[in-house]
């Protein structure tokens, strides 16, 4: 498998991070599966949003093809475009104005194929389209 792009999620709560993650990669299992970090809470264990995490995680997912980020709300979304625009992140991250669940979920489905950086941002972007009625 060609280098894959990478999968940040950036929540308020390291378990709710840490539980998406866990059933994207779930979800896209029945090959290679894409990198995904979680990115949540504070570096002490609270709620909240810690830049550190995120570059940490960024870091770890980033294989040279670009990075996603989902951002679950509020101050998780401000950090992010805060290192965006600080130019902190690699020139390949971007932030997915999609929703936290399910643009994770086919975000990661579509890196996991092997799909290039623009393919996976539209993948979670379209996420929001989903409707359950």
């Amino acid at each position: 498998m060609t280098a894959a792009v990478g999968i940040v999620l950036v929540s308020h709560s390291a378990a709710v991070a840490e539980s998406v993650a866990e059933l994207a990669r779930g979800l896209a299992a029945g090959g290679p599966v894409a990198p995904v970090a979680a990115a949540g809470g504070t570096a002490d264990g609270g709620l909240g949003t810690s830049a550190e995490l995120i570059l940490a995680a960024v870091r770890e997912v980033d294989r040279g093809a670009g990075v996603v980020l989902l951002a679950d709300l509020g101050s998780s979304v401000l950090t992010v475009r805060a290192l965006l625009l600080d130019g902190d992140l690699p020139e390949g991250a971007r932030l997915a104005d999609a929703p936290f669940l399910e643009g994770a979920v086919a975000a990661t489905v579509t890196a996991s194929a092997g799909a290039p950086l623009a393919a996976v941002l539209a993948a979670a972007v379209d996420a929001s389209a989903y409707r359950k009625t």
